[in-house]
């Protein structure tokens, strides 16, 4: 049966229904405040969902929570060597501290309202994660959103920011390709950002096919999803409902997906292709990707954390070519010339 617009190819019980999300202004707490509590949340419920997919006896996150002395702190749940899951993390950090004067430079080089000059507070909370599961069948997942506040180094704590601005996006990185899986990820966030902003979906949908773009080998890192920085273009009250919506669909968005994938059998053939996708994952992250970047540029950072994002196994082998015509060569097309799935 064909599909109707706004239908999933997956049943799946919502944990939460964003047609029934109204906005409200909660202005007695400051966004920074509310951006807190909603990382946790977020982190809250992903490690609770993974582990139910783990099962009553399979791995469990280790909860690694640290401080950061220039100001700051974060918890860092990760899972290796589960079940389902070869790696999984989920990540929250939470950075208040003079702004470093490189990082400002490259801020003040793409933002006009930042003054030339002058030193700067920051704070950003964030939440990110990725799953590596086992199977080929059953697609790593990536996901994070976070806040960015600058302030006057003199500025009180109820003071307006000199700028603030909301990023991030989730997105979809199968081996193998399943049509209902890609349209399914695409439909949960469409429903999610049409209920903010009709705009939003197809903007951050080629926003995100554009970013996550390994272009020394002219492919993309997966199907896409949405991917949007330096959001601004609205009240921060509103951007906020939206951004909370989008982290609450999370679990809707991949949990289904992984539960029809984990158990499908596969071959030593299939399970090195994973592997190549692996690697390519591996590249994008350490050459592209401007969360790593950040990262790696902040002073006090984790390391572990930063790198969290990487499988514990991968391979690459000289000049690989799937063969013409087979369920890998499909991949490689979709992932080359990107598809509207919704």
């Amino acid at each position: 049966m064909p599909l109707q617009t706004g239908q999933s190819p997956i049943e799946c019980e919502p944990a939460k229904d964003p047609k029934k999300t109204v906005f409200k202004p909660q202005t007695d707490k400051p966004i920074s405040t509310r951006m807190e509590t909603l990382v946790k949340k977020i982190q809250s419920d992903m490690v609770a969902a993974l582990e139910e997919v783990e099962g009553p006896d399979g791995a469990r996150f280790l909860h690694d929570s640290w401080e950061r002395k220039e100001g700051g702190y974060g918890t860092s749940c990760v899972l290796q060597d589960g079940k389902v899951f070869e790696k999984a993390g989920v990540n929250v950090s939470i950075i208040a501290s003079p702004a470093p004067k490189a990082m400002l430079a490259q801020m003040r080089a793409r933002k006009d309202s930042l003054k030339a000059d002058g030193d700067l507070k920051m704070f950003v909370a964030g939440v990110s994660m990725v799953v590596h599961p086992h199977n080929p069948m059953a697609p790593t997942f990536h996901a994070n959103y976070r806040y960015f506040e600058l302030r006057d180094v003199n500025a009180d704590a109820d003071a307006e920011p000199v700028a603030a601005w909301f990023g991030g996006g989730c997105d979809l990185t199968p081996t193998y390709l399943f049509e209902e899986d890609a349209v399914h990820f695409h439909q949960v966030i469409k429903d999610t950002c049409d209920l903010h902003d009709p705009a939003y979906y197809p903007r951050f949908k080629k926003w995100c096919d554009e970013y996550f773009n390994n272009t020394h080998r002219g492919e993309r890192r997966g199907v896409g999803g949405i991917f949007f920085d330096d959001l601004e273009d609205k009240p921060l009250d509103e951007i906020f409902s939206f951004v909370s919506d989008a982290g609450n669909a999370l679990v809707r968005q991949y949990i289904p997906i992984v539960q029809r994938r984990k158990n499908m059998p596969f071959t030593p053939a299939q399970k090195e292709w994973q592997q190549l996708r692996r690697g390519r994952y591996v590249e994008f992250n350490l050459v592209h990707d401007r969360g790593t970047k950040f990262g790696l540029a902040t002073p006090g950072v984790r390391i572990e954390s930063v790198l969290m994002s990487l499988p514990l196994t991968a391979r690459w082998e000289y000049n690989h070519k799937p063969v013409p015509g087979s369920p890998e060569e499909k991949t490689l097309e979709v992932l080359k010339s990107p598809r509207q799935w919704v």
